[in-house]
C-alpha cells in the first residue's frame, strides 16, 4: 500500500505519461459516463445539496452534503485525497446520494482554508499543490482524524434525512485511506462499514497509531482496495493488514485491484474505468450489508 511520502514521486512518474490538457479532457468524458464510480447525478434528480459548516473541537469544519429529497437513509463520511474537496469528490458523493445516502465530503484542511482549493487534480499539480498543502495535510494524524470523526457523527446524527438507526459507512481514498479506520476506531458504536481506495499509510510499523493496530477497537467491516502498483512496491502490507482484521475479529476485505495508484477518482492520471466500476460495485456491497 502506498506510503504518503511516495505520491510525489507518483505524480511525476504517472502526469509526465500525459499532457493537461487530454487530462482534463478525460475527466470531463469520465464524469458523465454511466457506470462508474463518477457517474454525475443532478440535485434535481431526486437528491438536494448544500455546503455545510459544523463546530469541531479544532475550529470549524466545511463540508458538502448530499442525499435524497425524501426519507432516512444511511450516512456516509467521504474522505478525499490530498486535492479535497472538487468536482469529481462530489460527483462521487451524488452517485452514492443517487443509490439512497446521505453523503458528507468532509473538508481536512478545514484548520487552515475552507472550501475548493484545486478544481481538479491537473490544478493541483500545475498550482504546487504539494507544497502548499505539506503544512495542512501535517497536522492529520490519528489523534485529530479521531476528534474530527467524533464531532462529523455528531452531526450527522442531528440531520433530518439521516436514519440513526443505522450503521453509517466511511470511505477514502489515497490520504483518505487511513482517515477511515481511524473514524471507525474513533466512534465504533456508529460506524459500520469502512473502504479504503488506493489508501496510503494504512501499515505503519514505527507508528503506535497505525491502523492495522487500532483494528481492536473497530466494530465494522472493512473493504481494503490496494492499487497494484502501491502493492509491487510494498507486498507485504496487503498480509499485514488482513492478518491484524483477523487477529482483532473484523471483517476485512483486502484486494489488490487491476488498477493503479489513483484508479477510483476521474481526475486522477491513473483513472481507470473498469477498476473504478468494479471498486463502486464492491463499495455497495459493503454498505448494502453493513449499513442495515
Amino acid at each position: 500500500m502506498c506510503d504518503e511520502r511516495q505520491l510525489e514521486t507518483w505524480a511525476r512518474d504517472t502526469l509526465s505519461r500525459r499532457q493537461f490538457g487530454a487530462l482534463s479532457g478525460a475527466a470531463a468524458l469520465a464524469a458523465c459516463a454511466s457506470g462508474t464510480t463518477e457517474s454525475k447525478a443532478s440535485a434535481a434528480a431526486g437528491l438536494k445539496e448544500q455546503g455545510v459548516s459544523f463546530a469541531t473541537p479544532d475550529g470549524t469544519m466545511d463540508a458538502f452534503f448530499v442525499q435524497p429529497e425524501k426519507g432516512k437513509h444511511s450516512a456516509v463520511i467521504l474522505w478525499p485525497d490530498i486535492a479535497s474537496i472538487r468536482e469529481s469528490k462530489r460527483n462521487i458523493a451524488r452517485t452514492l446520494a443517487g443509490k439512497g445516502h446521505a453523503v458528507l465530503v468532509v473538508n481536512p484542511y478545514y484548520r487552515d482554508v475552507a472550501g475548493e482549493q484545486f478544481a481538479d487534480f491537473a490544478a493541483f499539480i500545475s498550482q504546487g499543490g504539494f507544497q502548499k498543502v505539506g503544512p495542512w495535510r501535517g497536522k492529520l494524524n490519528a489523534e485529530t482524524i479521531m476528534r474530527d470523526a467524533t464531532a462529523i457523527v455528531a452531526w450527522l446524527d442531528t440531520q433530518a434525512g439521516v436514519d440513526t438507526a443505522r450503521g453509517i459507512g466511511t470511505q477514502g481514498y489515497c490520504m483518505g485511506g487511513p482517515f477511515t479506520v481511524w473514524t471507525a476506531a474513533a466512534v465504533p458504536a456508529r460506524i459500520k462499514a469502512a473502504a479504503s481506495f488506493h489508501g496510503g499509510g494504512l501499515v505503519r510499523p514505527d507508528y503506535p497509531m497505525s491502523p492495522h493496530k487500532v483494528l481492536d477497537k473497530v466494530d465494522a467491516n472493512l473493504l481494503i482496495a490496494v492499487a497494484q502498483d502501491d502493492d509491487a512496491k510494498a507486498p507485504a502490507d496487503k498480509t499485514t493488514f488482513a492478518d491484524a482484521a483477523k487477529a482483532a475479529g473484523v471483517e476485512a476485505k483486502v484486494e489488490v485491484y487491476a488498477g493503479d495508484h489513483g484508479w477510483m477518482v476521474s481526475d486522477s492520471p491513473a483513472w481507470n474505468a473498469a477498476a473504478a466500476t468494479k471498486g463502486e460495485a464492491d463499495l455497495l456491497a459493503l454498505y448494502g450489508a453493513a449499513l442495515a
